[in-house]
């Protein structure tokens, strides 16, 4: 059930009677006609714009346009007023019956309320994380394994076949400096000083990974050249570090569907297969770029490289995909990866990556559509810093990463839930101040609190219920008279339940999943502004003494509202609370 959608429908119905009464002209497009909140609750429950896309193709005023169409609409039962604001808007009130028949449709849906078939069963592939395997994830890698995850079951929950990817950036340098790292812990595992140079990786985290390497190879490898260990030895500390990064991702609640190895493009021509895709387009040419902005001619050293011609594609220059030596460029390598992913028949493809990479979305964007003749969507988001703060200072840096807060250090200092929701409060390319201790007080301020408050809040209700002997299961509940829920502060309430099938589908069709966890704190507000009406007001209070019938209607709101949070927390990936404590 989305209402606005319904709504919507009868307004395009209408719309057609006028075209077939010679009221409006026919061959009107209504692409551009919306039916949504209005930004003033007190100028209705919907707004239609109608009139307003509509005069100028119909060579009719705004007004005529919306007068003619409101004195339609009233004649449905489910509208209540149709009054024109303005120029031509066209604000709409709908019977207390439409928003009563919500909770009854939350009920009988379940947590598959809201739940959308606008994905049709398209197949997306979200990579996200995609850290290098060098040691545990970062705060940084959290918000991007958090938003990434999020909006794969968001776009899930709106219908579409998702994929969720990590590309394991196994095939550069970085894998060396890494096996290098490992080598000096199994040197001191067998009782040898070390020391790390800079470059190299210090963190304690590598010691378990040194002290298993003695364990297996004994002094085999000491005093040996790089040539004799340093392959071995990188598919080695590979292999622990996604162990780790495995584990970093389980304690969040993530899991990949896909891990996609960079390593395994080398050597096996798929990078050049990418390459030659796009040779055969005749956009891999031999060519010389210009200075980079901010040099100057002397400082430049122009030579010939191998480009591909992006700029054909939306960059804005030619990017180098191998270098001067004949080496692959780190671009080759993400090209040959893409390619792979349109091969697989996805219809869409999103990458998560983080701020620093803000430079390379044109380049990646350019060779999706190349690759794919412009069939296959790539959107890339950018996850922006989060700042730690902890006693009002500065979060510090973790000893058993080396240098920087890990992803476990959050969690186990806030538990995975108030991580993940408070990770999505802000929109990924906004930054984010994380405190630690503001995450966890007990108060409107901080929204996970809030909002799992007024999910407790409910299953504190029908506890009680169940002590008072009413029955209070969904069928019932979904049966009940909700005509007994008909005050403003109740229909207030109901209204915004309506707003969560359309919330999805906007979030989705945005990639956003910020959005749910904002319309969550909303609706939790609505839900505790009625609780804390009912101090006042006793016929607002949900347990009705001495009435079954009428503590069911206001049960049923309740358990409503506890439905939609508990599907909203899901797509955050976040348990609701049963109580607080």
């Amino acid at each position: 059930m989305n209402l606005f959608a319904d709504i919507r429908t009868l307004v395009l119905a209408q719309l057609d009677a006028m075209v077939a009464d010679s009221q409006l002209p026919g061959g009107l497009a209504y692409d551009n006609v919306t039916v949504e909140p209005p930004r003033d609750a007190a100028h209705g429950d919907m707004a239609t714009n109608a009139a307003m896309v509509l005069a100028k193709p119909a060579g009719l005023k705004p007004r005529d346009i919306a007068e003619a169409l409101a004195a339609r609409l009233v004649a449905d039962d489910r509208i209540d007023t149709a009054e024109v604001a303005g120029p031509g808007f066209l604000n709409l009130r709908l019977a207390p019956v439409v928003w009563q028949g919500v909770i009854g449709a939350v009920l009988a849906s379940g947590e598959r309320f809201g739940r959308s078939d606008m994905g049709a069963g398209q197949r997306i592939n979200v990579e996200y994380v995609s850290a290098n395997p060098t040691g545990p994830l970062h705060v940084g890698h959290t918000r991007g394994a958090v938003f990434g995850d999020a909006l794969a079951s968001l776009l899930d929950f709106a219908g579409y076949a998702v994929t969720r990817e990590y590309y394991i950036n196994d095939g550069g340098a970085q894998v060396d400096v890494l096996a290098r790292s490992v080598y000096l812990r199994y040197l001191e595992a067998l009782g040898q000083t070390v020391a790390f140079e800079e470059g190299t990786y210090p963190g304690d985290y590598l010691i378990p990974v040194g002290e298993a390497l003695a364990k297996d190879k004994g002094d085999a490898w000491v005093d040996q050249p790089e040539e004799v260990w340093l392959e071995e030895l990188r598919l080695y500390a590979t292999e622990a570090m996604m162990d780790l990064i495995r584990a970093d991702l389980a304690a969040l609640g993530v899991k990949m569907d896909e891990f996609f190895s960079e390593r395994s493009l080398y050597g096996t021509g798929r990078i050049e297969a990418a390459i030659d895709a796009l040779r055969d387009k005749g956009l891999i040419y031999r060519g010389v770029l210009e200075p980079p902005k901010g040099k100057t001619p002397e400082d430049w050293e122009p030579r010939e490289q191998t480009l591909f011609k992006s700029t054909e594609h939306g960059d804005d220059v030619d990017r180098p995909i191998m270098k001067s030596d004949g080496a692959w460029t780190y671009f080759a390598p993400d090209i040959a990866y893409h390619y792979d992913k349109i091969s697989r028949d996805f219809d869409a493809l999103i990458d998560v990556f983080g701020a620093d990479h803000g430079g390379y979305v044109k380049r990646m964007k350019a060779a999706v559509s190349a690759l794919s003749d412009g069939k296959v969507p790539l959107d890339i988001k950018l996850t922006q810093l989060v700042r730690l703060f902890k006693n009002g200072e500065p979060f510090k840096m973790s000893k058993r990463a080396g240098n920087f807060v890990t992803l476990r250090d959050v969690v186990n200092e806030v538990g995975p839930d108030v991580t993940r929701f408070v990770m999505l409060t802000r929109k990924n390319d906004a930054p984010l101040d994380f405190d630690f201790d503001k995450v966890l007080e007990q108060s409107r301020e901080n929204p996970v609190f809030y909002v799992q408050y007024a999910h407790a809040r409910v299953m504190s209700v029908m506890r009680k219920a169940a002590e008072a002997g009413i029955a209070a299961d969904d069928t019932t509940l979904a049966a009940a008279d909700l005509a007994q829920a008909a005050h403003e502060a109740e229909l207030a309430v109901a209204k915004k339940l309506a707003e969560w099938p359309r919330l999805v589908e906007i979030a989705a069709r945005t990639h956003e999943p910020h959005r749910v966890a904002f319309y969550l704190y909303e609706l939790a507000g609505d839900f505790h502004a009625l609780w804390n009406r009912g101090n006042d007001l006793p016929e607002l209070r949900f347990l009705q003494e001495d009435n079954p019938t009428a503590s069911q209607a206001k049960m049923a709101l309740a358990r409503a509202v506890s439905v939609v949070i508990s599907a909203g927390l899901g797509i955050l990936g976040v348990t609701p609370a049963r109580e607080m404590r």
